[in-house]
C-alpha cells in the first residue's frame, strides 16, 4: 500500500475535487504506479484532516475518470495512466458544485434506488392515446411555438393543486415545465443576484444548486421532526434578511417530515413580519392527504404553491403548475419562459388533458397502491432499524447502524450493484450536520420482486457491517 498523500493547499475548489485531481496528477507523474493500492479511505481522511465522505467522493470521481478500480475486500487500485494522447475527463469546479453525489449516468446493470419518479403502472398506454388524439386535432399548435395559455391549462393546474375544500384562484395559476422550473421562475421573480434564500440543511438540493447557479446565496435553517423550527427561522430572518424560503411542508424530501398546522401558521407569521416570500413544494405532500391547511391557504399573499405530475403520474410528461400570490402570476409566466425556453404545447396540453379527464387521478391511485405495497415490504425488511417512511411516498430515510457512514454505505451498495443516495446529495449548502442516513427510493425497479431483492441485499449489507470493506479498513 502506498504512503502517498495529497497536498490540499496546492489548488482551489472543493476538497474532494482537489484530492481527485491530485490522484490523477500523481498517476500521470508516476508517483502512483499502475497496480499500486490507494490508502484506505478512513486512513487518508485522518491523515489529511477531512471527512471520510470527502475522500469517498474523491475516490468515486477518479473511478469515474477510469483511473482506478475498487473491489470490496481488496481496496482501490491504480489502473495506470491513459494511453499517450488521451486524457481522462476532468471535472471543473462549477460542475463539481452542481452535480451532487448522484451518478450522472447510471452504469448498466445497477438497480436504481436513487430516483423517485412515478412508478410504471402502465400509464404509457393512456398517454399514447392522448398524444395520438392531440396530434390529429391540433397539428398547427404542435408545429408552432406556444404563445397563448388556453383556459383549460389553468383549470387543470387549479384542480391538481387543490387540497380538500381549498383551491387556488384560477388567475393565480401558471403552467410550467415541471416543478423545478416553476421554483426557479419564482426565485427569479422575487430575488436578484446576491439575495439570500432559506433552505433546510437537507432538502431537495437541486433547487439550492439551481439558485446558486443564477447567483443567489443559500442560508441554512434548523429543523426538527416537524420541519423548520420557527425560532431559528426568525433568527435567520433577523440576521440574514432573506427574500425567500423554500419549504416542503409535507413529505419533506428526504426526511418525510410533516409540518403541523400550528407551526405552519408560525412560519407564515414570521415570513409576513420580515417580508419573506415562501415557496411551498407540495410534490409529495399532494399524495399524503394530511388534511392540514397549506401555507398557500394560510398566507396566500406571499406563498408560491408548486405541484406536478412527476412523482405520482409520469415524470416524462414534465407537467407542473405554480399558484402565485396576487398580481405575480404574469411575472412568473414571463420568468418561466426566460429560464426554461418556453412551455411546449404538446406537453402542456397532454398534462392538462390527463388532469381534466380524470386519468391523472386514476394513475395516481394506481401508483399510490404500488408505492404502498413496496413501502410495506421495506418496513418488513428493515424492521428493527430506525427509518422514516410513509405508505404513499416512494422513499425512506434510513438511519445507518454503527459504524456505517452515509457515503461509505452508498459506495458499498454501489459495489453490490445498487444505487442509493447518501445524505450529502440532499445538503443545500455547506453544513456540518451529520445524520448518518441514506435515502432509498422505491419507485424505479420494474417489479416488487426486484424491490424486495434489492432491499434484502441492502439489509444483509447493513447486518454484515463494513467488515472487509476497504473504505473502513
Amino acid at each position: 500500500m502506498t504512503n502517498w498523500l495529497p497536498d490540499l493547499q496546492a489548488s482551489d475548489g472543493p476538497l474532494y475535487v482537489r484530492i481527485a485531481d491530485q490522484i490523477e496528477q500523481a498517476i500521470s507523474a508516476g508517483a502512483l504506479a499502475a497496480g499500486s493500492k490507494l490508502p484506505p479511505q478512513r486512513n487518508l481522511a485522518y491523515d489529511v484532516g477531512v471527512t471520510i465522505g470527502t475522500v469517498s467522493r474523491a475516490y468515486t470521481m477518479v473511478r469515474e475518470r477510469g483511473l482506478v478500480s475498487g473491489e470490496v475486500g481488496r481496496g482501490t487500485y491504480v489502473l495506470g495512466s491513459p494511453p499517450e494522447g488521451e486524457h481522462p475527463a476532468s471535472v471543473d469546479p462549477v460542475s463539481a458544485r452542481l452535480v451532487g453525489t448522484r451518478a450522472a449516468h447510471a452504469p448498466p446493470g445497477k438497480l436504481r434506488f436513487d430516483t423517485t419518479a412515478a412508478t410504471d403502472v402502465g400509464q404509457s398506454s393512456a398517454i399514447t392515446d392522448l398524444v395520438s388524439a392531440l396530434c390529429r386535432e391540433q397539428p398547427n399548435e404542435i408545429a408552432s411555438y406556444t404563445r397563448n395559455f388556453p383556459p383549460q391549462w389553468l383549470e387543470a393546474g387549479r384542480r391538481w393543486l387543490r387540497q380538500g375544500d381549498w383551491q387556488p384562484a384560477l388567475e393565480s395559476i401558471v403552467p410550467t415545465l415541471g416543478a423545478h422550473a416553476a421554483v426557479i421562475a419564482a426565485v427569479s421573480v422575487i430575488t436578484s443576484p446576491g439575495d439570500r434564500i432559506v433552505f433546510e440543511h437537507v432538502t431537495y438540493s437541486q433547487v439550492s444548486r439551481g439558485t446558486t447557479l443564477i447567483g443567489r446565496q443559500t442560508v441554512l435553517v434548523e429543523s426538527d421532526a416537524d420541519g423548520i423550527i420557527p425560532d431559528d427561522f426568525e433568527r435567520v430572518c433577523v440576521q440574514q434578511h432573506p427574500k425567500l424560503a423554500f419549504l416542503m411542508t409535507a413529505g419533506q424530501n428526504p426526511t418525510l417530515s410533516v409540518m403541523p398546522e400550528e407551526r405552519r401558521r408560525a412560519i407564515a407569521a414570521i415570513a409576513r413580519r420580515h417580508n419573506v416570500f415562501l415557496i411551498e413544494d407540495n410534490l409529495y405532500g399532494g399524495t399524503m392527504e394530511t388534511g392540514i391547511p397549506l401555507l398557500a391557504e394560510i398566507a396566500p399573499d406571499r406563498t408560491f404553491l408548486v405541484g406536478g405530475l412527476s412523482k405520482s403520474v409520469a415524470a416524462g410528461v414534465r407537467g407542473g403548475w405554480i399558484a402565485c400570490p396576487p398580481h405575480l402570476a404574469q411575472r412568473v409566466r414571463i420568468a418561466h419562459k426566460m429560464v426554461s425556453g418556453g412551455l411546449p404545447y404538446l406537453l402542456a396540453e397532454v398534462g392538462a388533458r390527463l388532469v381534466l379527464s380524470g386519468t391523472a387521478d386514476a394513475i395516481r391511485a394506481k401508483v399510490s397502491e404500488e408505492v404502498s405495497a413496496r413501502e410495506a415490504h421495506a418496513r418488513e425488511i428493515f424492521a428493527g432499524l430506525e427509518f422514516n417512511s410513509h405508505p404513499r411516498v416512494p422513499f425512506l430515510w434510513l438511519k445507518l447502524p454503527d459504524p456505517w457512514l452515509s457515503g461509505t454505505f452508498r459506495q458499498a451498495a454501489f459495489a453490490e450493484d445498487i444505487l442509493i443516495d447518501d445524505e450529502d446529495e440532499f445538503k443545500a449548502g455547506r453544513s456540518e450536520k451529520t445524520f448518518h442516513r441514506v435515502r432509498i427510493g422505491l419507485s424505479s425497479p420494474e417489479s416488487r420482486t426486484e424491490v424486495v431483492n434489492g432491499l434484502v441485499r441492502l439489509r444483509r449489507l447493513l447486518e454484515h457491517g463494513p467488515t472487509g470493506y476497504d473504505s473502513l479498513a
